[in-house]
Order: C-alpha cells, then sequence, then structure tokens
C-alpha cells in the first residue's frame, strides 16, 4: 500500500507551487516538441475565456451610477417630508409613509452595494481590503450561494416595507392590491427560503440539529445525541495545548458554549476551541519560502467542507501550519459550521477516555455533528500503539462522511514512525489522502525570525 503511495509520499520534498505543475500551461517560446505546443493551445483558450469576465465590470459601474441615483431619491423625498412637516401639512400617517419610502431607498440602496461589491469580488476579481477597517464580515466567506441567500433575504426585507406601505394606507389600497401584494410577498419569502435550503447552510443545520449523522453544522439548542461527551476546548496558550494532555472534564463543563444558549458565529468559535484567533487575511505569505497560494484562496472559499474532504498542511515547525489550520476553521465558523480544534494527542485521550467509559462509538457519531475537526501537530508528541489506533479509528469514521485539516511536521512518508505502525500509517494515508488538498509549506521558523540561527526548532506547529 505505501508503495502504492508513493507519488504522493514524495509531495513534501517538492516545493508546493510544483505540485500542479504537470497541469500547466509551458511559457511562450520554450516549446520542446509539437506536443508541447498542442497542449499549450487548449490552456491558451481558457485564459483567454477568463479574461473575458472584465467585461462585467462595466456593469457593476453602472450600478454605481444607480446608486447615485437612489442617493438622489433619498435626499429629494427627505426634503419634501421636511417641508410638509414645517408647512404643518403632514399628518402621522403621511411621516409614516414618507418615512418607510426613505427605508425602502436605503434597503435596495444596501442590496445594490452587496450586488456590487459582492458580486464584483466572486466574478471578476478580487478586491485586496486586508486589514481595511471597515471590511464587510460577509466579504471574507463570501461564494455565489452566500450571496444569492443574502440578496434573497434582501428582497424579502425590501418586499415587507411595501406591504407595510399597502397596509398603513390601507384606506387608500384595493382590496385587489393588498391581497396580490400579500401573495407576492409570501412568494418571496417561499423563494429565499428554497434557495437558502438548497444553497447548504440550512440543510446542514437541519441535519446537524437532528443528529443524524450527516455531517450537520449546527448544533445549538438541541438536547439529543448526549454534547456532554465532548470534551472542553481549552482557551490556553499554544503551548500549553500542545505540551500536556487532557483529561475530559466534567460533563457539565465538557458542553460546548454553542450548546450552552450561545448562538452566532462568535458562539462557534469560542466552542471550537482554538489556540489564538488566527485569519487568512494575517497570514505573512511573504515569510514562507513556498506556498501555493492560489490552492490556500480556493480552501478558504470551504468548499471541501461541503464536499467533506479534507486538507493536509505539512512543512517545518513554525511555517504557519496551525495559523493556516484556525483560518480555515474559523472562516468555517463564520459560515455556519461547526467545528472542534485539538491536538492529535489531545484527539487520542478524548478517544481513550470515550472507550474506556464504553462509549467510543457514540463519541464518533457525535462528532458527525462537526462537518470539520482540526488534528493539530500530528508528529510533534510521540504517540502508543492505542492513540495511533485511536486516531485511525477517527480517520476511518471520518471517511467520507466529514472534513479533517491535519498538521505536520512530518512527510506522509515519515508517518509510520509518527504512528509506531506501517500498516496504521497506510491504512490513515490511505482514507486521509483519498479525497485531499495537500499543502506544503517551507520557509523558516517563524517564531524564531528575530533571533538568528540560535534558536532550536520548535515542537509545536506555528
Amino acid at each position: 500500500m505505501l508503495q502504492s503511495l508513493e507519488m504522493l509520499l514524495t509531495s513534501y520534498d517538492m516545493p508546493a507551487h510544483d505540485h500542479n505543475a504537470s497541469s500547466r500551461a509551458p511559457a511562450p517560446g520554450l516549446f520542446r516538441g509539437p506536443g508541447d505546443a498542442a497542449s499549450f493551445a487548449p490552456a491558451a483558450l481558457g485564459y483567454a475565456l477568463f479574461a473575458t469576465r472584465w467585461l462585467q465590470a462595466p456593469l457593476y459601474f453602472g450600478l454605481v451610477a444607480a446608486q447615485g441615483v437612489y442617493v438622489y431619491k433619498f435626499f429629494n423625498e427627505l426634503w419634501k417630508l421636511i417641508g410638509h412637516v414645517i408647512n404643518g401639512y403632514a399628518d402621522e400617517t403621511y411621516v409614516m409613509l414618507a418615512v418607510l419610502k426613505l427605508v425602502d431607498v436605503v434597503m435596495i440602496a444596501n442590496l445594490l452595494i452587496m450586488t456590487i461589491v459582492g458580486g464584483y469580488e466572486t466574478f471578476v476579481s478580487r478586491i485586496n481590503l486586508q486589514g481595511h477597517r471597515d471590511q464587510p464580515e460577509w466579504l471574507s466567506h463570501v461564494n455565489s450561494n452566500v450571496l444569492k441567500v443574502k440578496l434573497a433575504t434582501a428582497i424579502v426585507g425590501i418586499s415587507s416595507v411595501h406591504l407595510l406601505q399597502m397596509f398603513v394606507d390601507v384606506h387608500h389600497t384595493s382590496r385587489h392590491a393588498l391581497l396580490w401584494g400579500t401573495v407576492i410577498h409570501m412568494a418571496f419569502i417561499l423563494s429565499a427560503a428554497i434557495l437558502a435550503y438548497m444553497s447548504g447552510p440550512m440543510l446542514e443545520s437541519r441535519k446537524g440539529g437532528h443528529g443524524d449523522g450527516g455531517g450537520g453544522g449546527h448544533a445549538e439548542g438541541h438536547g439529543g445525541g448526549n454534547p456532554q461527551l465532548i470534551p472542553k476546548q481549552s482557551g490556553g496558550t499554544h503551548s500549553e495545548v500542545t505540551s500536556v494532555g487532557r483529561a475530559a472534564p466534567s460533563a457539565s463543563a465538557a458542553m460546548p458554549a454553542a450548546s450552552r444558549g450561545g448562538s452566532g458565529a462568535d458562539s462557534r468559535i469560542r466552542a471550537a476551541g482554538f489556540p489564538a484567533p488566527k485569519t487568512l487575511e494575517d497570514f505573512d505569505h511573504d515569510f514562507v519560502r513556498s506556498l501555493d497560494r492560489e490552492a490556500v484562496a480556493t480552501l478558504g472559499k470551504l468548499d471541501f467542507i461541503t464536499a467533506k474532504e479534507n486538507v493536509v498542511l505539512l512543512g517545518p515547525p513554525g511555517t504557519g501550519k496551525t495559523h493556516l489550520a484556525v483560518a480555515f476553521g474559523t472562516r468555517a465558523c463564520q459560515a455556519g459550521h461547526q467545528v472542534l480544534f485539538a491536538t492529535a494527542a489531545e484527539w487520542a485521550a478524548r478517544l481513550a477516555d470515550a472507550r474506556a467509559a464504553g462509549r467510543l462509538t457514540k463519541e464518533l457519531a457525535l462528532l458527525d455533528r462537526y462537518p470539520l475537526l482540526i488534528v493539530d501537530a500530528l508528529g510533534c508528541f510521540p504517540l502508543e500503539a492505542e492513540e495511533a489506533q485511536l486516531l485511525s479509528r477517527l480517520v476511518a469514521h471520518r471517511y467520507e462522511r466529514g472534513s479533517l485539516v491535519v498538521t505536520s511536521d512530518k512527510p506522509l512518508s515519515g508517518w509510520d514512525l509518527v504512528l509506531g505502525d506501517a500498516a496504521v500509517a497506510s491504512a490513515v494515508i490511505d482514507r486521509l489522502v483519498h479525497h485531499c488538498e495537500i499543502i506544503g509549506v517551507e520557509g523558516d521558523n517563524y517564531r524564531m525570525r528575530d533571533h538568528g540561527g540560535f534558536g532550536f526548532a520548535s515542537s509545536a506547529a506555528r
């Protein structure tokens, strides 16, 4: 089995940007034969077709002009309202209708800016807002599905304002108009609900809430599945997390924060137990020598979670593997997924406690409610044979059922030493890399950047 993985095992020793070198088009003027020229033609055509996305750019600037029209309309209506109030021509109904009209204009303007910024970012070109203090929270994890759901909910809000205007001015609105206004509004609500359900987050929330083992996204507020079986994550420093193992706490302390009444991205992030806050925007790409930035950006869209695929981050200590893993997990929490973070030693201890209590199968089934599990620092500390078997059991159980992000400072070819057995290593690698993106991170130790060559390699991943 290990021999059949020879190509994958050697990928750690080559630069990350060369991992897909065979699929890239050669540079013009470097053809070595007719085959090279023939392979370049389809690639050039693909790049040309991709470049046509810039034809959409004028459309978004047209929407900017339309937004200017709504700004003018807003202040025009506001001036009329102020004039009527000053002259004493405005009764309560008129003021309410005028204010609702202003709200309607603002909501349409919000819809426009969401379409302009989110659509341009998604379909034309990235907008470099990294570090900008006013960067929209939703823009960091926007994709076509998220954008469609947000637009649909914005349309429902606009329709609600229109319907409210009709009911406020009911004496001047026909019953026929009221009936059809209500029907159209309900149609908007139904279509938005169906779109959200088909886009994924609502479906994952429904699965996770019923504990059906389908890798659902939410676990809040449901009593089934014994959530106390998942030990609470530590809020300590990373050195504390990776240097000592932890026994499972009591049932009341072990319940995730999101299950104790919290909600939203912040609660999911706290419940995940990340060692420190990390984002993809904060990652220092200039420090590492070799990293496939395109692959990292693609993983940041979280499609691998929907596809129940895995990510393996390989590289020397201090090169940013844990930073990337936590950043992926944080973005998943922001997108509505439940995530759990622990070191390999902690996962082994957790499963060992569950097996000692006779509930290992139930514990593994409960973990199905979390679409993403992060196994950090595999190889930093030696594992006993029993611990390696339990990790193998976890990987086998998650296979095609949920996503794993694994970080290790050892190449895949050295995992037989990490796990203490070639057969166990083969089984783990076989299931882990079948549906997987392997990212190699090469560079100097980030933590020792201010100490020149006098530092020792750290046992904890950055």
